[in-house]
């Protein structure tokens, strides 16, 4: 049996999130493997209400976890590394990251107990790190986070290029500029695959660099009369960075709000990444001092409810309150499924007389992602056999793949749960793995299929009636049935109380209930269900979620 390199998307293709990556090589359903990224989507309230974070399935994975050798990080991004600390116990093995993001991987192994001693720190190119028949290198490419690194993954079938995230910066402010020349020397003597970033497929413009930003966000922070309040991404180190200035340079003093922003700038400085940061001040000592003085970096960009921005919004934030004047300035693009968090926050603060700034103009926000472009340069400098898209919706994937196509490349769609096999001169499917979310709810993980997320939505459409009954030792009725209603009118079309009205035709039915009915809890309950639902549905228009709980005596 021939050896094949093979390539399993887990999460990430087909969707924005959830990032997670096999790659194998060796016999066919023996190959040994490597994890590129663990990442982590985030839920909202109408699919997925109460979830704290949603998390690829693994299960594949860890049935074959004899064969993983490692995990790789490309880079901190939420997206990348936020299941690691969540899913490494399943896994066992190895994890190799860069400085920067190897700091934020170790918080996030300490935080769910996890060692962090198993978090391993690796240099750029060209370092290579060998894990089974796989040697993967980290080469330097730009993005929104310091430290994005490509990876190299160098197996007996040939060199992969994994892009992850990334733009094509030559002055990044923070972090490593794209170097043409490193990645052409990388790729000389011939790249198998290019697996490759798709964000931002569709936008037909070269991006712009991180470095066009600052003036423009210096000219609106000194122009500014009162308090300034500037929120990005707390992993943008760079615009963070970036906005500091601009208040130094304003003469105002500089404080950051939010665990997630402090955290960021700290793992910045600790790695070296960050060598002259503005100096800042404590929330404490920002709360008295002149507002005109003062700039405040906070987190909740993207309308987080328990996030700075909007507890700011909401009224007070460690003892800081906006008053009329004040400039908010959204240095950040929302994400899609975000504007309506991000809308209410700007609501709220338009309310207070605070002038708000955000991207609508294109001036102060630069995407970390590769525009179309800059995807045909990467593909032109990368040069290889085939180009595989990820990270991205489906529509991104398609139109990869197509761009890739008519520059002549063999390309394929493979979104989560597809098998490729990349070892020819053309991909190839060579079969499908069960793919799908794991909620984290509260401290829990279930499944999608375990039908949690599913009932709590009904819930919260349709409402919940729970029915009582109490029966005595000869499966007769004890007096009536009583009812209790959440997320229900009281009224309904009869102008009586719906309690009334459900525990009137329910308390009939027990009368004339048969002996059989009586003495069987399953079809008790199932009857009381049915006349719940359905009176319900006479009085109010709608068929709520029922528990019933039948008591007898004995």
């Amino acid at each position: 049996m021939s050896d094949r390199l093979i390539y399993l998307p887990l999460g990430g293709s087909g969707e924005i999130g959830m990032n997670a990556y096999v790659y194998g090589y060796g016999p066919q359903e023996k190959e040994r493997l490597i994890l590129v990224d663990i990442g982590v989507a985030f839920s909202d309230m109408e699919s997925s209400p109460g979830v704290d974070l949603i998390f690829a399935d693994i299960r594949w994975l860890e049935k074959n976890k004899d064969r993983l050798e490692a995990v790789f990080i490309t880079h901190g991004h939420e997206d990348h590394i936020g299941a690691i600390g969540h899913y490494w116990e399943k896994l066992g093995v190895p994890v190799y990251a860069r400085a920067f993001t190897a700091n934020l991987a170790r918080h996030k192994m300490a935080d769910r107990g996890q060692p962090e001693d198993v978090v391993r720190t690796v240099s750029a190119w060209p370092e290579m790190t060998e894990a089974g028949p796989f040697n993967v290198g980290f080469l330097p490419i730009s993005h929104s986070i310091p430290e994005s690194a490509a990876l190299v993954i160098d197996s007996p079938a040939g060199r992969v290029i994994h892009s992850g995230d990334f733009k094509l910066d030559e002055t990044p402010v923070v972090g490593e500029a794209f170097e043409p020349e490193l990645w052409k020397e990388v790729c000389k003597d011939g790249v198998q695959a290019l697996i490759c970033d798709s964000t931002n497929v569709f936008s037909p413009h070269e991006g712009r660099s991180e470095a066009s930003v600052g003036p423009e966000i210096e000219a609106l922070v000194a122009a500014a009369p009162n308090m300034v309040v500037a929120t990005t991404f707390a992993s943008n180190v760079a615009r963070v960075k970036t906005l500091a200035e601009a208040g130094q340079r304003a003469g105002r003093s500089i404080c950051l709000m939010g665990r997630a922003m402090r955290r960021m700038v700290e793992a910045a400085i600790t790695t070296g990444v960050l060598t002259d940061f503005p100096k800042v001040v404590s929330p404490e000592d920002a709360a008295s001092m002149p507002r005109e003085n003062l700039m405040l970096l906070v987190t909740g960009s993207q309308g987080e409810h328990r996030a700075a921005s909007a507890q700011l919004a909401r009224g007070k934030y460690n003892g800081i309150t906006l008053k009329e004047g004040d400039l908010f300035l959204f240095s950040s693009k929302t994400i899609p499924g975000n504007e309506r968090g991000v809308i209410r926050i700007i609501n709220q603060l338009s309310e207070q007389g605070v002038d708000v700034v955000d991207d609508s103009t294109g001036k102060y926000h630069v995407s970390g992602h590769a525009n179309r472009p800059d995807l045909l340069r990467l593909h032109e400098v990368v040069n290889p056999v085939m180009v595989i898209p990820n990270h991205g919706e489906h529509r991104h994937l398609r139109e990869h793949a197509k761009l890739a196509n008519e520059a002549g490349r063999a390309s394929i769609v493979a979104v989560n749960g597809t098998m490729l096999d990349l070892s020819g001169e053309q991909p190839s499917i060579t079969g499908y793995v069960a793919t799908g979310r794991v909620y984290l709810d509260g401290d829990v993980q279930i499944g999608a299929m375990d039908g949690i997320v599913r009932d709590r939505l009904r819930m919260a459409m349709n409402g919940h009636v729970t029915v009582n009954v109490l029966l005595d030792e000869d499966d007769e009725p004890l007096g009536e049935a009583w009812v209790d209603l959440k997320g229900l009118p009281e009224l309904g079309r009869s102008d009586a109380p719906l309690v009334d009205v459900l525990e009137e035709d329910l308390t009939q039915f027990l009368g004339r209930a048969g002996a059989k009915t009586l003495a069987n809890d399953d079809k008790l309950e199932g009857e009381l269900r049915r006349i719940s639902r359905n009176t319900s549905r006479d009085e109010i228009g709608k068929k709520p979620e029922v528990t019933v709980i039948i008591s007898r005596l004995s």
